[in-house]
């Protein structure tokens, strides 16, 4: 595999030492990435302030037509990122083709929006009008479960309303991020983007940063409360996408059949580890027991193997400490649960888990409380909705959640009552471009995507005159 280098002042550098990055399938080395210090870190941060005021200058849509040359390149070398996100992430080849094709798509997309002049009023006294200003330097935190498509949804919003930035990916995943890098390198000023990795030690100092404006952070609640303390001393903006435990509630008029593969798949994609994956199924009564059969026919069904293999539906999880992580869920699910299907970790080297369906298992289990980040599933037996829905709610996080009915109306009004920042009807997991997205309670703060996500990357500026 080909050397990998940082991106600092738009030269591709080896950096201070080295990092092993490890395949999650095999527990065997996939390269050596550049580690950077403390003073590469501060050289990244210079370049991005020396190239931010000729950058924020440049009019937006000059910045748009870079993001889709970076677009472009990007296509242009597609199933080498599919490949190797798959080989760094462990997701199977057709999800990494999926984020990957998401990435383009998004940054198309982000591309074409526009930060207009708005008057605000307008009378014979005054004219009061609305404008946005780029906030200077942006620090992106990327997050190692979906690497390249939320590299790009924090990228692109930030380099079109004229940021420039310092990117930070997941030590365990910061490949394709380097790739990203060379084509960054060719195509943007140099200072515009940059990017370091570290193992975990530089993040603090990044975000305490006197130089950094703003910090787009995706990742756990607690490593987000680190980030919010971190960067309170410059009152930094903050971008906080955090973990979620969401809800799915299945409401009793629905057909099981037809409603369990779309639960399954949204709750183990990615093997579980997507912030708004289904994290917990509430089921009524009457249809708990088929509903529960349908989830384990699916988890002993699936394909779980390395992702490069042909046909493999599920790969690994993505590194050691949450592989042990989720085989302490499933040993507690099965002193507080009944095990429907899997159970187990897969012998031999991977961190590979079965799909596991849990029922029987009580609201106060660690299972249900907290984010497993694992394909490990409990199904939840009500009687009434609106216990149900207080159940779901019971929860210190708020990021996502879905309601499952025939009826709209029904479902529409169920929806309405949960606590989260996004809550789907008759499907999940489906983020788009140009909706925004945001947690509720301590799954985050600000929003990403949509028209309000991009404005997330400026300062609202009023401009009040006399007439």
């Amino acid at each position: 595999m080909s050397e990998f280098r940082l991106l600092i002042d738009g030269k591709l550098v080896p950096g201070a030492a080295e990092l092993a990055v490890t395949n999650p399938a095999t527990e065997d080395v996939l390269a050596m990435a550049p580690r950077a210090d403390r003073a590469q870190l501060d050289q990244a941060v210079a370049s991005a302030k020396a190239a931010f005021p000729t950058w924020s200058k440049m009019p937006i849509r000059q910045r748009g037509a870079l993001l889709v040359k970076l677009a472009d390149a990007m296509e242009a070398r597609k199933d080498e990122f599919i490949r190797l996100l798959t080989r760094e992430q462990g997701k199977p080849l057709p999800e990494s083709g999926w984020e990957v094709n998401r990435a383009i798509h998004h940054m198309r997309h982000v591309a074409t929006m526009d930060l207009p002049l708005k008057v605000l009023k307008e009378d014979a006294t005054q004219r009061v009008i609305q404008q946005h200003a780029p906030l200077g330097i942006v620090a992106a935190i990327t997050p190692w479960n979906v690497p390249v498509l939320l590299l790009i949804v924090k990228t692109a919003p930030a380099l079109l309303t004229g940021n420039t930035m310092v990117i930070k990916p997941a030590p365990t995943t910061p490949l394709t991020t380097l790739r990203f890098g060379e084509l960054c390198a060719e195509i943007l000023p140099p200072g515009v983007v940059n990017i370091i990795v570290d193992n975990n030690d530089l993040g603090d100092v990044l975000t305490k940063h006197p130089d950094i404006a703003a910090v787009t952070f995706t990742g756990s609640t607690a490593t987000g409360k680190k980030v919010m303390q971190s960067a309170a001393g410059s009152l930094k903006r903050l971008t906080l996408e955090l973990g979620g435990n969401d809800a799915a509630i299945v409401l009793d008029d629905v057909d099981p059949k037809e409603v369990a593969p779309k639960l399954f798949a949204s709750a183990t994609i990615f093997a579980g580890q997507g912030c708004i994956a289904i994290k917990r199924v509430y089921v009524h009564d009457s249809q708990y027991d088929e509903m529960c059969d349908e989830l384990g026919r699916l988890a002993r069904d699936i394909v779980v193997d390395d992702g490069t293999k042909q046909g493999t539906q599920m790969g690994p999880l993505q590194n050691k400490a949450q592989f042990e992580r989720v085989r302490g869920f499933l040993e507690e699910a099965k002193q507080n649960g009944k095990i429907v299907a899997g159970g187990e970790v897969l012998p031999g080297k991977g961190y590979f888990v079965q799909p596991t369906i849990v029922r029987d298992i009580g609201d106060d289990a660690r299972l249900v409380k907290e984010e497993q980040f694992g394909p490990v599933l409990p199904v939840l037996r009500y009687a009434d909705v609106d216990d149900a829905i207080a159940r779901a709610n019971d929860s210190p996080y708020g990021l996502g959640g879905s309601v499952w009915s025939a009826d709209l109306d029904r479902a529409a009004k169920v929806a309405a009552k949960i606590n989260s920042g996004t809550i789907w009807i008759n499907k999940h997991l489906d983020v788009q471009p140009d909706v925004p997205m945001g947690g509720s309670k301590q799954s985050g703060i600000g929003t990403e995507m949509g028209q309000e996500g991009l404005e997330e990357f400026t300062q609202r500026t009023i401009i009040n005159m006399a007439l």
